[in-house]
């Protein structure tokens, strides 16, 4: 039985010379890098324009990937990097481009039948306050929001990825969990108040 073969051990197969081998590694992890940068960019033109820089400049740099932290981590924080370029070039985000394109993939979650529309809109609702909430997360603490959270990345996976010490990581993580708690706690009060004046 043939034992799956490693991200390492494609790029040392690409390195080598075999054209079809980085082609692995960006069908292993085209999806994991384009919901990285979705989750950072909030626009799916933006996420595919970036993962696709990604992995150009990882073609690039492949000489210079030294081994010492895993293939995946190298990706993340060439992905990182790329997102923060693109969103300094673009300091301004048009608010109301975002609002079209949040309501936009709202409507696209599927909702079983049986839903009433109210349960339905309320929860459309929940999942537009987590979206708006982490958005509104400092960049820092965001994209350790995402790696963790909708990535599943380990803390030593994230600490590789963004080059920062595990401690700096879980401290981030934990900031960033509680100013959503308190963000999400803010947006569940102004529903309640809103509704009982609509009473």
């Amino acid at each position: 039985m043939e034992t799956a073969t490693s991200d390492e051990q494609i790029v040392e197969r690409a390195l080598t010379g075999d054209a079809e081998a980085f082609g692995e590694i960006v069908h292993r992890w085209e999806r994991r890098i384009f919901a990285l940068a979705y989750g950072m960019l909030g626009r799916e033109e933006d996420a595919r324009d970036a993962t696709q820089e990604t992995f150009l400049a990882a073609f690039r740099n492949l000489r210079g990937f030294r081994g010492e932290a895993k293939v995946s981590s190298w990706l993340h924080r060439i992905a990182v990097n790329q997102c923060i370029t693109r969103q300094r070039r673009a300091k301004v985000r048009n608010e109301a481009a975002i609002e079209d394109e949040e309501e936009r993939h709202a409507s696209s979650f599927s909702s079983p039948l049986e839903l009433s529309p109210a349960r339905m809109a309320e929860g459309r609702e929940s999942i537009d306050a987590v979206r708006r909430a982490v958005n509104s997360l400092p960049l820092d603490l965001r994209q350790v929001v995402l790696m963790k959270e909708f990535e599943e990345l380990t803390f030593r996976e994230i600490a590789e990825a963004l080059d920062l010490p595990l401690s700096t990581v879980k401290s981030r993580l934990y900031t960033a969990m509680r100013q959503l708690q308190m963000r999400l706690q803010k947006f569940g009060n102004e529903r309640r108040e809103v509704a009982e004046h609509d009473v």
